[in-house]
């Protein structure tokens, strides 16, 4: 029997309430229906310092990057959730990708050791009519230009304030057919990719 492959589930935000942390939650649940194992981590819990190459000459790469660079490399697959700033990337987002895509000590410089041959799925939540679908085209940019497939399904969910309930779940059910749609591919290429 083969092993389900490793799906990391996170959002660029760390507002408690953040509308991306219950759509990416969401998406987990769809990825864990495909037969992905899934790990969600909360970027709260992983500070990051802005990056800077003399921080990182003079200390080394941070604890925190450390840990998430560990759980990168462990898993296959990314479900991530990303917030738009300004039609962009969210600087937390940004600046964990950088971090990670330092080498460690005893890896050959840009080894982008855990982004080279992985799979992700994008997804988007905001209180705009857009849904945070501008900032997606970057996301993709950037992970794209690191080595990472992005599989090109992709949700935006517009209205953000409007489209959850009190309990971080979607409303309308087509919603979350979509959202979990999206992880179940990303499960299936991840598989199949993988092998």
């Amino acid at each position: 029997m083969t092993q389900p492959v490793k799906i990391l589930a996170f959002a660029g935000s760390t507002r408690i309430a953040s509308f991306n942390k219950k759509l990416v939650k969401i998406a987990a649940a769809g990825a864990k229906a495909a037969g992905a194992e899934v790990t969600y981590i909360d970027l709260l819990e992983y500070p990051m310092p802005l990056f800077n190459e003399d921080l990182e000459a003079q200390d080394g790469l941070p604890d925190t990057v450390i840990k998430f660079k560990t759980l990168l490399k462990s898993h296959q697959g990314f479900l991530i959730a990303c917030p738009e700033y300004n039609g962009s990337i969210t600087p937390l987002l940004k600046n964990a990708i950088d971090w990670a895509s330092r080498s460690e000590p005893g890896e050959p410089p840009m080894a982008l050791s855990c982004f080279q041959g992985k799979v992700a799925a994008l997804l988007a939540a905001s209180p705009g009519g857009l849904g945070g679908i501008r900032g997606l085209v970057h996301v993709r940019a950037i992970l794209e230009g690191i080595g990472v497939t992005v599989i090109p399904q992709q949700k935006a969910i517009s209205n953000a304030y409007q489209a959850f309930d009190d309990h971080g779940n979607l409303k309308e059910e087509r919603q979350i057919q979509g959202v979990q749609a999206i992880a179940q591919k990303l499960a299936e290429v991840t598989a199949k990719l993988s092998q």
